[in-house]
């Protein structure tokens, strides 16, 4: 059975809400991060990141499941939201909200939908979370 990992490196320094780090990447990308729960906050944070892998993973799930059902994509948005919730044990994710949006040619509605939840069920990111993953799929026939 393959593996694999990927690592990610994070700074952070003062307290949740009022602190700030940086997250680095081996693509030597460096991103400034904080708590999320200010807008002034320049940089991303941790249900940002979160998203961001979610709306990937899922959008490359969907386009193996559109091929395994016979079908070649010719785009995939997928825009994933995070809702956080101040809990009494503190800041919980409590949902993720996939938004996709493709163009699949020759496929019906009902073959993308069907599609569409394969990749839910499937996604290593929805499969990682516990909090409830719910999805709009929306698909762009051209006539």
């Amino acid at each position: 059975m393959k593996t694999y990992t990927r690592k990610a490196t994070v700074r952070w320094h003062g307290t949740h809400s009022r602190g700030a780090g940086a997250i680095t990447l081996p693509i030597a990308l460096k991103l400034p991060y904080g708590s999320g729960i200010t807008e002034k906050l320049k940089g991303t944070n941790p249900p940002e990141l979160v998203a961001a892998a979610h709306a990937g993973s899922y959008s490359m799930c969907l386009a193996h499941e559109l091929g395994l059902a016979g079908f070649g994509s010719n785009s995939i948005d997928t825009t994933a939201t995070v809702t956080m919730q101040d809990m009494p044990a503190g800041w919980r994710m409590t949902q993720i909200h996939l938004d996709i949006v493709a163009s699949v040619p020759s496929a019906r509605q009902c073959e993308f939908v069907d599609a569409a939840l394969r990749a839910k069920a499937n996604c290593p990111i929805s499969q990682l979370v516990s909090a409830n993953v719910s999805l709009r799929a929306k698909l762009i026939t051209k006539k």
